[in-house]
């Protein structure tokens, strides 16, 4: 058996693994068993005459050769799905941009990219999705996203250690903040000093994520009061008074009234970058079109929020 005698059903389920992260997730995705995932998977492996992919405690990642028959998929898989649209009679996908975002980007800078795009390309249409950075660094490398918005902290490593690495540009860079309740004796002042956040109630994240919202430089253990995943859930917690919470300058122009978000001093500087990601290579124009609607509507929250 060589590669060439790979079935089709194979490369859709590699490619979906390799988005997903483990093989669970890519049979629910799919609607298939775990099973019937690793005989596809056992296949391809079989066919490419080496393993495509690593098994570890947390998931699955891919080896050198499995990065390789990745793109080669993405690129055959996209080739087949145009021409049956083709056939269908059903518009081209030309001019259609997939981009994923990290959460926060969602309250400001990726709606008004978009509502600009509109006025100046109105041809181009962007499909977007949500995630965490693991799990679009992961779509970027099948070739189910074109371009992500990914949140960065110090020491700001490379979002993962494959090869190539990816295309990274910052879009911009701004210090984290603390969102207070209006009436908190917090927001009296213009800005906060690192040791009042001592003592403090936080509303802090879920799962996973259950950090962010604690100020990272605390030298104590936090009282988290409250836990949420979203972000607007977080800042209406505090505009009724339930505690504080950390927020990105991204989100300066998009808290909610009765609350205010204050620089804090006194400490090392916590900075967050907001990075535009792609394969790397040449973007196709409509994809440069919405990076470049990106960099500008980037420019113009910084502006503001200065």
């Amino acid at each position: 058996m060589t590669f060439a005698d790979a079935s089709l059903t194979a490369l859709r389920v590699f490619r979906e693994v390799a988005e997903r992260g483990t093989l669970t997730a890519a049979a629910a995705a799919l609607g298939y068993t775990q099973s019937a995932v690793s005989r596809q998977i056992a296949s391809l492996e079989r066919a490419a005459g080496t393993p495509l992919l690593e098994r570890r405690h947390d998931g699955v990642r891919l080896t050198p050769a499995g990065q390789i028959v990745v793109r080669r998929a993405a690129d055959v898989i996209d080739r087949l799905d145009a021409t049956a649209r083709e056939l269908a009679g059903l518009p081209g996908e030309q001019g259609t941009v997939r981009l994923g975002w990290f959460p926060t980007a969602g309250a400001s800078l990726l709606p008004r990219a978009l509502a600009a795009l509109r006025r100046t390309h109105p041809a181009i249409t962007v499909l977007s999705r949500e995630g965490g950075t693991p799990a679009l660094v992961r779509a970027l490398r099948a070739g189910t996203l074109d371009l992500a918005l990914l949140a960065s902290a110090p020491p700001f490593r490379p979002p993962d250690t494959e090869t190539p690495a990816l295309a990274l540009h910052t879009l911009t860079e701004r210090s984290l903040r603390v969102a207070v309740p209006a009436a908190h004796p917090l927001a009296r002042q213009d800005y906060i000093d690192v040791v009042d956040l001592r003592g403090q109630r936080w509303i802090a994240g879920s799962g996973d994520d259950r950090a962010m919202g604690v100020w990272p430089g605390l030298d104590e253990r936090p009282e988290i009061a409250h836990t949420a995943r979203d972000w607007l859930a977080k800042l209406h917690l505090v505009a009724a008074g339930c505690g504080i919470t950390t927020v990105p300058g991204a989100l300066g122009t998009a808290v909610p009234a009765g609350v205010r978000v204050l620089a804090v001093r006194g400490g090392p500087g916590e900075q967050r970058r907001i990075l535009l990601a792609h394969l790397p290579r040449q973007l196709p124009e409509p994809a440069a079109r919405v990076a470049a609607a990106l960099r500008t509507a980037a420019l113009e929250t910084d502006a503001e929020v200065e």
